[in-house]
Order: structure tokens, then sequence, then C-alpha cells
């Protein structure tokens, strides 16, 4: 039998959440050598790519197709497809965004674990970080609930990656939530897979009546294309009148042949750090599900034989806590393509602002070379020097949030905190007084792709 873990663990790094930010945190610490324990509350891994079916991942690439998140991200990308779990980058057929990946989340949670074993990484599910205690300017230690009683752990370096800021929050770093004036978040939302679609009949759908779908769709490629991605019916979804605060029907294909996860599910006005608010978040959006399966099935081509099939464990989150960072990522500094000199990672998604209170979506493309940069002291929380943060939470304006949130981004930022907190331990220092020139160094050796760096092998699509 196992033994039970001791009420007090000791570490060089402590890594909160065990999502792709997490993940992807904990496996650059732990291949800096450092000892690295990551904490996750439920019982897998995965985050919100598990947890609340978030997939698929979105996007690798800029509007133009080159390649500027890599990395880490990109080895656990070739892994999976080495083990038949992902096609890799593809096109995406609604035409928001030039690639998207999708992969299979059951052989995800199970690849990342034996990576992070891989790395030497110690992993604790089941457990619910509570409190911490400051000393200072630095966190001394953190609490976790388990079944095994209360552990508390301490740590030479702590990254919060639970997307809500949670670490953050309870060391009394300053935090912003939602949108200035009301402070309204992006809305949460409950996805579902379906089986049993007849994916050939909604591809012919749409090549026949192109008004129905979102303006970008590439309707002229699609006899070419494999379906990834649809977002309109909007003639059924306004027919329908069901009591959604959306205007469309987005779902995307996969992982199996008839399969498709749906995500058009609206729950507004809730506070995803406020249990009471995400109890019934929780309830309505279960509800909505029932409602949006059910029309599909009546009123969709190609869906008169699906059957729902299964529903995020949790709702989906877009948008909590973030902290008020040493920089606060503007949308100007990503619709302008902004470089920083610390710089260390860059995305190509565009802003997409899911309204916190109306039906639309709002988007802004990113200018000049298609990317923007993610500077280093986003990742880097005032008044708390051992602690940095990587994913949905690092320091931006809301409108910035509607980009750094997605998938591939968060894997970005986990990877350089984590490289950011291993040169920590190396040093003997603080994270905000590590060379950004050396982290840099780091992350390029491990993948990364930087704004700086004008000659390196890009993966087309």
């Amino acid at each position: 039998m196992s033994k039970q873990p001791p009420q007090l663990l000791e570490t060089d790094i402590v890594v909160c959440g065990g999502g792709p930010a997490g993940i992807n945190a904990a496996l650059a610490a732990g291949r800096s050598g450092a000892k690295t324990l990551l904490i996750e509350r439920y019982g897998f891994l995965g985050g919100m790519s598990t947890i609340a079916l978030v997939y698929p991942w979105m996007t690798f690439h800029t509007e133009s197709g080159k390649q500027v998140i890599a990395g880490i991200a990109q080895v656990i990308v070739d892994r999976l497809q080495a083990e038949g779990a992902s096609p890799g980058h593809v096109r995406d057929t609604v035409g928001f965004v030039n690639t998207i990946t999708p992969y299979d989340p059951e052989v995800y949670k199970i690849l990342v674990f034996d990576m992070l074993r891989e790395a030497g990484v110690t992993v604790l599910l089941h457990s619910f970080v509570d409190d911490v205690t400051v000393d200072g300017d630095q966190i001394a230690s953190l609490s976790i609930t388990t079944k095994s009683g209360r552990i508390t752990i301490r740590a030479k370096q702590f990254i919060d990656a639970s997307g809500d800021a949670d670490l953050a929050h309870l060391s009394g770093a300053p935090c912003l939530q939602g949108r200035d004036g009301d402070k309204l978040t992006q809305p949460m939302t409950m996805k579902f897979r379906m089986r049993g679609v007849d994916l050939g009949r909604v591809k012919q759908y749409m090549i026949d009546h192109p008004d129905e779908f979102y303006k970008k769709t590439p309707v002229d490629e699609l006899p070419h294309l494999p379906l990834s991605g649809v977002l309109g019916f909007y003639k059924h979804w306004k027919a329908a009148n069901l009591p959604i605060n959306r205007d469309q029907i987005l779902f995307f294909t996969g992982p199996g042949e008839d399969e498709v996860l749906v995500n058009t599910t609206r729950v507004q006005g809730l506070d995803g750090t406020n249990v009471a608010d995400l109890t019934e978040a929780e309830v309505l959006g279960r509800k909505q599900v029932r409602m949006v399966a059910d029309f599909m099935i009546r009123q969709l081509p190609g869906f008169e034989r699906a059957s729902l099939t299964s529903v995020g464990t949790q709702i989906g989150i877009r948008e909590s806590r973030r902290i008020d960072g040493q920089y606060v990522l503007q949308a100007e500094d990503v619709i302008s393509g902004r470089r920083f000199d610390d710089c260390i990672a860059r995305s190509g998604y565009p802003i997409d602002i899911h309204d916190p209170s109306g039906k639309g979506v709002t988007a802004a493309w990113v200018q000049g070379d298609g990317a923007y940069d993610i500077p280093y002291r986003c990742l880097l929380p005032k008044q708390i020097t051992n602690l940095l943060v990587a994913g949905r939470c690092i320091s931006t304006s809301h409108e910035a949030l509607a980009t750094t949130r997605l998938t591939p981004s968060c894997m970005a930022t986990g990877q350089a905190a984590g490289t950011a907190a291993g040169l920590a331990v190396k040093h003997h220092c603080q994270p905000g007084d590590i060379a950004v020139c050396e982290l840099q160094s780091e992350l390029r050796k491990s993948g990364a792709l930087l704004s700086s760096d004008e000659t390196v092998k890009q993966r087309q699509t």
C-alpha cells in the first residue's frame, strides 16, 4: 500500500493548477533540474482542455499560416500525433483562424502524466489550495486540503497556473477582474459532445448555402478539405428562438469520425470566483445543453441520427481574476503586433471577446506579421517576489485577455514561467532578478519562437 504523504512537504518549485499552462510550467521547471511539485484539484490533468472539453486548441499560427508557438507545446502535439491521437495542425474550416489542432483528450490526460514523470515532476491530484502564508514580500508556504488531511508545502518559487489567480489572490498580490466599469467577465460555456453526426451532409449543406455561415468560412476550399469546424446555421438558430444570448451555432469535428464538440451555450453575468454563482452557472449550463442538443437533432441537417454523448465535468470559464502585474498587456499591443525586449512568448490569435452581456463576439486581428509579443513582465505580479503567473491569469487588460486566454498561448506562458522559476532556483535569486536574455536563450533551446528570432525553422500548414 502507498504511504500517506507527510503533512509538510518541501520542494524547489510548486506549480498550482494542472491545466495546459501548469503542465508546461511543471515540465519546464522539472527539466531545469529543480525539484518540482504540481498540484491539481481534480483527479486528472488537462484543465479546461479536459475538464471543460475545450477543443480543439487554437492556434499555433498566424492568419497567414506562420507558426509562432512551438516549444514544449509542439512536443506535446508531436507525441499525440505519434500515438494517433491528433492530426496535428489542420485548416480551420470555420475560417476564424488559419489552423486549429484537434486532439484526443483521453490520450492527452495520460500522455502529459507520462511526460511529467519523465521530467522528474511529482504530481498531487485531488488537492485544493486554500491558504497561503506570506513572509514580507515572499510566499513562505501554501496549504492544500486533501483526503489525507491538510498538507503544508514550502518552496523557493511558486507558479500560479490556476486560471483564476487563486494563489496570487491568496497571497495578497493585486488582481483585476472583468472589464472596466461594470467588471463583467466573458460568459461561461458548458460544452458537450455528440455522436452519430453525418458530417458529409453538413459539409454539403455549407457548400450549397454559404450565406448561412460565417463570412470567412473557406467555402471554395471545402470540397478539398476535411471539415474541422462550423460557425453559422444563422437562420435555423434564429427560428428556434432559444433563451440563450447568442446568434449562431458553433461546433468542431472529432476526434471521432461522426463526432462534434458543441460550443454554443452561454451563461452570462456570473462570477467564476464566487461559489454561489458557479453553482448557478453549472445548473444553467446543463439546462442549456439539453436545449441546444435537442434543437440540433430536430433542426440541423446531418444531425437527424445524432445523440448527446458527454458534457463537460464543469462549465468552461473564459475569464475570472487576473493579476495586475509589472506590465498590463493592452489591446493596442495585440492589434499593432507590438514587439517587446522581454518577449517570452508570441501569439497569432486575434482578440475574441464573447460579449459579457450581449449576443455577439467582438474580433480584432493582429496587424504586421500577424503576431504579437507577450512580455515577461506580464508573468510577474506586484508585491510578491517569488511568484510567477502563467496561463489565463497573466497581467492583461480585459480586451487583451481575449487572446492570451487561448490554450496554445497558455502553454507558451507556462513554459516561460517554469523556465524562469528554474533559473531563479539555479541562481538563488527571485524571478524579477534573472537576466531576461538568459531566459530567452533557454526558451529558444527548448524550441520556443520569440520575436527577436530572425531565422527560425517555421512549420507551414
